[in-house]
């Protein structure tokens, strides 16, 4: 079931997202960063302050009481796709991978935006993130030939989009 998030999901949801970037980025961004910097409970304090303030729409796919994955979405933040939904993260924990909850995320996403209105889906995800760009193409997302650099994490991202 995909449901919206409360402040008593932060913490799992930072655990999914830290763990979800180190396995997905691992050969992509620095290794300092990684295991460093990225810290679950500054992460859980974060999300949930989001959540209380309403600031994003953060949602979980949760099942047997348990949250397998999180997502944010909304209306496009890129100036040239003001009239597109975007899914603005997508994270599944690394061990519940594989059995259909990004499938099944990416699915109410564009429900979502459908039923809003929208035509149109767009995504950022890691150039060399060849994970997340196999999934998306699987699933019909074609990238547009925008490209930007993330400076913190040395990298660059792209966009897909998908018509709706």
């Amino acid at each position: 079931m995909i449901r919206k998030s409360r402040p008593e999901d932060a913490s799992r949801m930072a655990d999914i997202q830290v763990f979800g970037w180190r396995y997905a980025y691992r050969t992509i961004v620095d290794d300092r960063i990684l295991f460093s910097k990225l810290n679950i409970e500054k992460k859980a304090q974060s999300i949930r302050k989001t959540i209380e303030n309403d600031t994003e729409e953060w949602l979980v796919f949760e099942e047997d009481e348990i949250i397998k994955g999180i997502m944010v979405i909304g209306r496009s933040r890129d100036e040239d796709k003001k009239d597109s939904f975007e899914l603005w993260c997508i994270y599944v924990d690394p061990l519940m991978m594989r059995q259909g909850v990004g499938r099944e995320m990416l699915e109410y996403c564009e429900n979502e935006a459908r039923r809003r209105g929208y035509r149109e889906n767009s995504l950022w995800v890691l150039e060399r993130n060849t994970i997340g760009k196999n999934f998306y193409e699987k699933n019909g997302y074609v990238a547009d030939g925008k490209r930007q650099e993330l400076e913190k994490l040395h990298a660059y991202e792209i966009r897909y989009c998908k018509q709706l």
